[in-house]
Formats: C-alpha cells, sequence, structure tokens
C-alpha cells in the first residue's frame, strides 16, 4: 500500500487536496477567478517583489480559500447524506437552504527555526491560518428554523482543523501579516455575499457560508481589530471598559464593541472631527488607533483564559507564601526567594517542573484542588489558607462553563450558578486579596469574570470555539517541517500544507 511509484501517489493526493472538485459561485465571486482547479498558491501571488534579502516567492503558501472549503465540504459529503438520513429528509429535495458556520483560527509561532543547522540562528517565526466547519444545517422553504445535519463533535481537535494559509512572518510584523491576509479577507467577503453551488450526493445543492473568527488570542484579535497593545489602559477586547475600570466594578459588564464600531472609530480617530487633544480623542474612541483589517467574533479564548487565569494564581500563591498582604513593597529578592520555595515545593509534591512560559498543561495541573492543599502547607496563616482554598473552589465550578464544548448539557448547574460564584470571587479578590487588585487586574480575569454568561448565551459555547484545534495543528508543523517537507525553502511550505 505504501510503496507505490510516485505518480500513483500523486494521483491519490490530487483527490484529497482543494482544487479537484468542480463547483462554481452564484453570483461570481467578486474579484476572485471562476477557475476550480486551483491547487497551492503563492501566499504573495500579486504583489510586486520589492528588493530583499528574502526571495519573496518563499514566505507564504496558501489556498484559496473558497477552493480549501469546496474540498472540506466534500470530506463531509458522507455525512451530511447520513445527517440527511437520521433527520429523515428527502435528499432529492434538499438542494438549496444549506447554511455552513465556519470557525477561523490564526495564530502565530515563535521560534520555528531549524535546530540542527550550521550559521547564523535566525529568528524565523510562522503564522498559521486556519478553518474549522463547525456546523451545517439546512432550512426548509416555509420553514423559520434551520435543521441541523452535521455538527462537528471534536472542534478542538487538530484533524477537524484544516490549515489555509502558512507564512514565516512574525505576527507582530503587522504590516507583512496584512499583506498576505489580504487576499484571504477579500475572498471571505466575497463569499459572504454569494452562494456555492456543489455536487453533493450526486446532486448539485447550494451552500451560503457564515465565517466566524473566534480562534484568535487577545494579541491576534488586537492587531486584527486595531484595538492597543494589551498593556494597553483599555483592558477588554469586549467592552469599552479601562483597567481601573474593571478592578473596581469587576462583574458588571456587557459587550460592547463589535468590528464595525471599531471602524467607526477608528475613522474618528484618523480624522479627530471634535478638534481634540489626544488624550480626549483616545478617550473617545476607548483605545482603537489602527484600521480593524478582519472581522473577529468578540469572544473570549478558552485556551488562553486557562493560561492567563494560571499564570495569575501563580503569583497570588507566591504572594501568600510571602505574605505580602502585612508588607508594603518587598524587594525583588525577596520575591525570587518566594517564587524558588513554591517551584519546589509544587516539583516535590506534584512533579511539576518550573516552566519558562506558562503553557496549557502546566496550567491544568496548577488550577486542582490538590496544588491548593501543597500551597497551604506553605502559608503561615490558617485565615489565609482558607481564604485560598475558597478561592479555588469558586474558580473550578466556574471554569467547566468555558471549558466545555456543550455547557448546558454538560455542565447546567455550574452555568446557572456562574453569575453568583464570578460575584462571590470578585468579592474576594477586591477584600482580602485587596493587595493585588488594588487597580489593577489582568485582562483574562476580567473576561472571566465579566463576560463568560452573555458570551454562552448567545454562542451557546466559549469552549467550541477556542484556538485549541489550530494551537495542536502548531505541534504538526514543527513536526513537518522537520521530518516530510523538503529543505529547499521554495517546497517546504507546501509539503507541510500538503500534510
Amino acid at each position: 500500500q505504501i510503496f507505490q511509484p510516485l505518480h500513483t501517489l500523486r494521483n491519490a493526493e490530487k483527490e484529497l487536496l482543494p482544487g479537484f472538485h468542480q463547483f462554481e459561485w452564484q453570483p461570481a465571486l467578486k474579484n476572485v477567478s471562476s477557475s476550480w482547479d486551483v491547487g497551492i498558491i503563492d501566499g504573495l501571488s500579486g504583489w510586486t517583489t520589492s528588493v530583499d534579502d528574502v526571495p519573496a516567492d518563499t514566505i507564504s503558501r496558501r489556498f484559496r480559500y473558497d477552493v480549501a472549503l469546496v474540498s472540506a465540504l466534500k470530506d463531509l459529503e458522507e455525512d451530511i447524506m447520513e445527517g440527511l438520513r437520521e433527520r429523515e429528509l428527502d435528499d432529492s429535495i434538499c438542494t438549496s437552504g444549506f447554511t455552513v458556520v465556519v470557525k477561523e483560527s490564526c495564530d502565530g509561532m515563535g521560534d520555528v527555526s531549524e535546530k540542527h543547522g550550521s550559521g547564523p540562528a535566525l529568528p524565523e517565526k510562522a503564522v498559521r491560518f486556519s478553518f474549522t466547519i463547525m456546523s451545517i444545517s439546512i432550512r426548509l422553504d416555509g420553514e423559520d428554523d434551520g435543521i441541523t445535519i452535521f455538527q462537528e463533535q471534536k472542534p478542538n481537535s487538530e484533524l477537524s482543523c484544516r490549515p489555509l494559509c502558512l507564512m514565516f512572518v512574525d505576527e507582530s510584523d503587522h504590516e507583512t501579516l496584512t499583506g498576505i491576509l489580504g487576499p484571504v479577507v477579500a475572498e471571505r467577503k466575497a463569499m459572504m455575499e454569494s452562494r456555492l453551488i456543489l455536487s453533493v450526493g450526486g446532486l448539485l445543492r447550494s451552500f451560503r457560508f457564515f465565517f466566524r473568527g473566534t480562534g484568535y488570542d487577545e494579541k491576534m484579535v488586537r492587531e486584527m481589530e486595531g484595538l492597543e497593545a494589551s498593556g494597553s489602559s483599555y483592558i477588554c477586547t469586549l467592552c469599552d471598559s479601562t483597567r481601573a475600570e474593571a478592578s473596581q466594578n469587576m462583574v458588571l459588564h456587557s459587550i460592547t464593541r463589535s468590528h464595525d464600531e471599531n471602524l467607526e472609530r477608528y475613522e474618528i480617530w484618523r480624522k479627530n472631527p471634535f478638534s481634540e487633544s489626544a488624550d480626549e480623542l483616545r478617550d473617545r474612541v476607548k483605545g482603537v488607533s489602527a484600521k480593524p483589517f478582519l472581522e473577529t467574533q468578540p469572544t473570549l479564548d478558552a485556551l488562553h483564559c486557562d493560561i492567563g487565569n494560571a499564570t495569575e494564581f501563580y503569583k497570588i500563591f507566591q504572594d501568600e507564601i510571602g505574605e505580602v498582604y502585612q508588607k508594603s513593597n518587598p524587594s525583588r529578592e525577596e520575591r525570587r526567594r518566594w517564587r524558588s520555595t513554591l517551584d519546589k515545593q509544587l516539583r516535590k509534591k506534584l512533579k511539576l517542573k518550573p516552566v519558562m512560559r506558562m503553557n496549557g498543561n502546566y496550567a491544568r495541573r496548577l488550577m486542582a484542588r490538590e496544588s491548593v492543599e501543597v500551597v497551604c502547607e506553605l502559608v503561615p496563616s490558617e485565615e489565609r489558607r482558607e481564604a485560598l482554598r475558597k478561592l479555588m473552589n469558586l474558580y473550578l465550578q466556574m471554569k467547566p462553563v468555558w471549558r466545555s464544548t456543550c455547557p448546558s448539557r454538560d455542565c447546567p448547574d455550574q452555568l446557572c450558578q456562574y453569575s453568583y460564584n464570578s460575584q462571590q470571587f470578585a468579592d474576594l479578590l477586591s477584600t482580602t486579596f485587596k493587595y493585588r487588585y488594588d487597580g489593577k487586574i489582568t485582562n483574562y480575569l476580567h473576561k472571566t469574570l465579566a463576560h463568560v454568561p452573555e458570551i454562552v448565551e448567545r454562542d451557546g459555547s466559549i469552549g467550541a470555539w477556542a484556538s485549541e484545534g489550530n494551537e495542536s495543528g502548531n505541534k504538526l508543523f514543527r513536526r513537518f517541517r522537520k521530518m516530510n517537507a523538503r529543505q529547499s525553502k521554495t517546497f517546504e511550505l507546501e509539503d507541510i500544507l500538503k500534510h
């Protein structure tokens, strides 16, 4: 099966890669060629090459968005037909009214340079943009509600997460990033105003697409939506609150920001129609100071929420070991000492090795009842130990709500109690742990306390829309790059994209 002549493998590969299946759009897509047999294209196609030390044709490779979506739908062909049969719908009548909901993710990867090559270590960074088909539903004539015929069961697996574009770019390099993703955004916009005609199960059927950009961490959202970086006093990508306001009123906020509003605010920032001073203007536009580039869905990224909050707890543990609530401002040396005490204890009792940057696995292990017990052994006062236990208990009650794929099914009780729990949690922070939250609070903690119920009510889930699938895919990217990619730059991204 494996050792077949190259041409047989090539032909097998063709059927699996985008560019094999015929389709058309009605009306035809604006500014997108109508040819359907398009495979891997240069991510910079259409851009003139600049005189630079990197040949431009090695920077980025991608599929055309519509072609990739068609390939994904054809992969799901059997699931679609099965879904129609299960709902007892006659597939010969169901030819139009299909709606496909797509989750988009995009994430920068740090150092992906070759570890074994000789020569200078160049900081090589990459960015991956991918999509997941979350659900397909159909609306029959005369019916108001759609009937779901396909729902992705593992929306956070790298298996359902399809790479669309790979680029060797630093995610902070806004110009290059937007230059490469520009055409992707244009294609996505064109597809939203048109319908795809594609043969599924032997009949031509028409599909509409809805795109939801939820698989972005906060840094990427801020970049795409034109907001100031995450250290800004405008703490939130969902509401207009400042850091000081968010630490005073921890729970009562509602989602106000949207892509369209960000665009309007950018125009105000650009034109300054009321001739205000820089500070007044910034306050008027609430920290929108660049042109929003790609529409993201105002949500909370569950994975980074986990990591952000675990980092915060880790710092609280450190402060409690050093009894900071009694001291005014401890020296750097003292803090370092508490930190190594904490690390030693976690390593000895929980076998948790200290990490440079908090990662998902460490966060999950740290946020557990047993780690609080282990930390409490180092906390002198019984009263503070109780407070820590209570804090962790509340957190563990809240966490499943934004982690699970379907909270109303998986943890209905915690969902009902969320607002109450978050209020309790906030009260605890603003009294017992006031030394940390006086006038400041971290971005993800604010979102965890203030925005979770509203997002769950709107989308039905936070966990399902997280960026995890794309993050797992990053791991594969590294792997394929080491093992299965031809080392010449021109082919490398193509090989990885094929995998």
